[in-house]
């Protein structure tokens, strides 16, 4: 079972603060109320508000937020996104907690973002994929919705996709098709690599190819014999540079792994106001 966000707070903060905050536990010996300004330092698209307030409120249950953006706005560097106001001792000792859930979740949301941008003049959908953090998924497939992407299969349990190593062990694509259709009604989305193994699963009136690492060229020959019935899925080596020639030949959809294996950190900080 996923893990709770109490659960995952509760890890998080027992890896951070084993024997709690030698630091600040020295400098304070009391509560010190105040507020602290949360600063995007640099253009960023937010996500998950809600799991940073919870990381605050993990170690100061009282803390209040005001927030001037809310998940999916866009925010530039030195903007104010939220005004936290509460016990700044407790607030100190869960601010990196806090700040690396955000700033990871944030990174992912404005990295989508920007591949969206690159097709947004099209009809062609950016879609994650399942290399994502163990554990971290659903956080991180839904920073990319905030990023404006769309979910592909969360689990293995939730779709179809045969791919290149089911076609190895069951011997041909044909033979993988057929022995899922056999068992099941569900739709089938298929790992295309070369125009004879396209022909051979539009003529079993699969549900979606996805077209594996090819050229821009390999991907304009396939489309003219994918009917319009058949969706179109691109995938591999999808870099933001090369999207929008992609997308505008007529794909349906491009996965992007990076969006969450390879998303920039987004940099935040907490300004606090003794």
């Amino acid at each position: 079972m996923p893990l709770s966000t109490d659960e995952r707070l509760k890890l998080a903060f027992l890896e951070d603060l084993p024997n709690g905050d030698i630091t600040t536990d020295s400098i304070f010996t009391e509560s010190k109320m105040g507020r602290a300004r949360l600063i995007a330092k640099d253009d960023l698209v937010v996500s998950h508000r809600s799991l940073f307030e919870q990381a605050i409120r993990f170690l100061c249950p009282q803390a209040t937020f005001k927030w001037e953006f809310t998940d999916g706005d866009f925010a530039l560097e030195k903007q104010t996104l939220c005004v936290i106001q509460g016990d700044l001792v407790k607030i100190l000792k869960a601010e990196r907690v806090s700040l690396n859930f955000l700033g990871h979740l944030c990174g992912i949301a404005t990295l989508t973002r920007c591949f969206v941008n690159q097709v947004k003049h099209t009809d062609c959908k950016i879609l994650d994929t399942r290399k994502t953090l163990p554990l971290y998924r659903a956080l991180e497939k839904a920073a990319v919705v905030h990023g404006g992407g769309q979910n592909h299969r969360m689990t293995l349990s939730d779709a179809i996709l045969i791919k290149e190593n089911h076609i190895r062990a069951a011997g041909s694509i044909r033979n993988a098709i057929n022995k899922i259709k056999s068992e099941t009604k569900a739709p089938i989305e298929v790992e295309v690599t070369n125009l004879e193994e396209i022909k051979i699963a539009v003529a079993l009136k699969v549900t979606r190819l996805l077209l594996d690492n090819m050229t821009n060229d390999q991907m304009s020959e396939a489309l003219k014999i994918v009917p319009a019935t058949i969706r179109t899925e691109a995938s591999g080596n999808m870099k933001l540079d090369r999207v929008k020639s992609v997308a505008e030949l007529g794909v349906d959809y491009i996965s992007v792994g990076a969006l969450t294996h390879s998303a920039p950190h987004a940099d935040l900080s907490l300004l606090f106001e003794w």
